[in-house]
């Protein structure tokens, strides 16, 4: 067998790509865009933190220490020589780091009306966790010690919202490795009893059946009315929640008036106990970064800078540079101190400068959706909302999209009729048959009033729906009405019904 032996040639050739990069002051910048107010200030203190060349001049109060580097000395002409050419600091200037104090260029008009006035302690009222109001009850009886082990294993197997999700057996199984506690089905579902009995009333059901079951035996058991409703809840559940009325009627001999008492009874539990005397939960604070204010038909914006501090380049550090100019040693030590001290100005100044550009790009991108919006945010009408797109927002400032995306994805603008995201007031056009384009802002309002205003023994279908906005010369698909319905989490017409 013969090895046939192929010539493999090689070629070189040049090729052109154009590649686009960003800076890293373009994504420090960019980074910033994105953070909501709420979460700037501890941005802010983390570059603090970071960057010992950066300040916060409104937490200056002492005047800042002198002399720290009188030990240096004052011949400058050996290392001038070669501080050009080895640290490449002959464009540095520190003039271009200096800033008037007095003055903060990204700050805005937007206050709390509250730095003038004294700063008092808000006393903080002492509650009891829903946890520990279980415990407390805990305690109160006269238990065994394995009993209170169970009992607080079982406490805190429980879900914030007061449900025991977590099967008897792993808690068995918990007791036993865990505590060294060895116990039977039996021991845990009679203590779950006991502790079924706490308030708040359903505490510790395993499922909404046994929840809603246990609140109604607290109530007056020889009620005729609280005797249905049990019934309802243990074996019609299922037709309860999808309201199929009349099989409910059928099922537990009631006529419809008797039936609306029942069905009136279970609606007024809790499918929830847990929440009823919950604390610790945790909900985000929303921070306008934004204010649009009407002053006689003319709207006024102004931006909420609290959370942006009056930053400035450290002098200490400008003055540790200018000591280190005038210095004559010439060692490595003193050269990586001088390029140490310059990463850190520049950082600092950079940081500063992104500062200011998020601060301008959030009121040149909130102008003009206030603009565009304007007889909107006058009446706070949502019919008076046009059509618009992330486009139309990007051509009219001279930015990209994304900027814009960014900026309307986590901004919120407070107005004299509420605290709106701003992605909310981006809408798609929608055609009448007159030709003129409205938003689709304004046919889910019409949805909403004509939901609000139907008779709820018989709400209207999303055919009807569709008529009705025909009526008012909106030509949309029934598919369409349905999806704007489940956008505004509006349920369907059969679990609309009332009694």
């Amino acid at each position: 067998m013969k090895t046939r032996l192929i010539p493999f040639m090689l070629k070189q050739h040049l090729q052109q790509k154009l590649l686009q990069k960003l800076s890293p002051q373009q994504i420090q910048f960019i980074k910033l865009l994105q953070v909501p107010t709420v979460a700037l200030d501890t941005r802010i203190k983390e570059e603090l933190e970071e960057n010992p060349a950066l300040e916060d001049s409104s937490l200056m109060t002492l005047e800042e220490p002198k002399g720290e580097y009188d030990d240096l000395n004052d011949d400058k002409d050996d290392f001038d020589s070669e501080r050009g050419e080895e640290t490449g600091m002959d464009e540095f200037n520190v003039d271009d780091y200096l800033q008037d104090d007095s003055t903060n260029d990204y700050s805005t008009s937007y206050s709390n009306g509250d730095d003038d006035e004294e700063k008092k302690e808000t006393p903080i009222a002492i509650e009891t966790t829903f946890f520990e109001s279980l415990q407390q009850q805990l305690d109160l009886l006269p238990l065994s010690d394995q009993d209170f082990v169970v009992g607080r294993q079982i406490i805190g197997s429980l879900d914030d919202d007061g449900y025991l999700r977590r099967p008897i057996t792993s808690m068995i199984d918990d007791l036993a490795f865990s505590q060294n506690v060895l116990v039977e089905e039996e021991d845990v579902l009679e203590m779950l009893k006991l502790i079924q009995s706490f308030d708040p009333p359903g505490i510790a059901a395993r499922d909404l059946q046994e929840c809603l079951a246990l609140q109604l035996r607290r109530k007056d058991a020889t009620n005729p009315l609280i005797k249905k409703a049990i019934e309802i809840v243990e074996f019609h559940l299922d037709e309860f929640t999808r309201k199929h009325y009349d099989k409910l009627e059928r099922a537990v001999g009631l006529n419809s008036e008797e039936l609306k008492e029942v069905v009136a009874e279970i609606l007024r539990l809790n499918p929830k106990p847990g929440d009823s005397n919950q604390v610790t939960t945790k909900q985000m604070q929303i921070i306008p970064d934004f204010h649009i204010s009407n002053n006689d038909s003319t709207l006024v914006l102004t931006l909420n800078a609290r959370n942006a501090p009056e930053l400035r380049v450290s002098r200490s550090y400008m003055d540790m540079f200018d000591h280190y100019d005038k210095a004559s040693q010439k060692d490595k030590k003193m050269k990586e101190a001088v390029q140490f001290v310059k990463q850190k100005l520049d950082s600092a100044k950079w940081f500063i400068d992104a500062i200011k550009q998020r601060q301008q790009t959030l009121l040149k991108t909130m102008n003009a959706i206030m603009h565009y919006q304007y007889e909107y945010f006058l009446t706070g009408d949502e019919r008076k909302l046009r059509p618009m797109i992330l486009k139309d927002i990007a051509d009219k400032i001279g930015m990209d999209i994304s900027t814009v995306s960014r900026v309307a994805n986590s901004k919120y603008v407070q107005t004299e009729f509420g605290t709106f995201l701003l992605k909310s007031f981006f809408s798609e056009a929608i055609q009448t048959e007159s030709g003129e384009e409205v938003s689709n802002k304004e046919v889910k309002k019409i949805l909403e009033d004509c939901i609000g205003k139907e008779d709820k023994r018989k709400p209207l279908a999303d055919e009807r729906l569709t008529e009705i906005l025909k009526e008012h010369g909106y030509n949309i698909a029934r598919r369409t009405v349905a999806k704007y319905r489940e956008q505004m989490n509006i349920p369907v017409a059969r679990l609309r019904k009332e009694l």
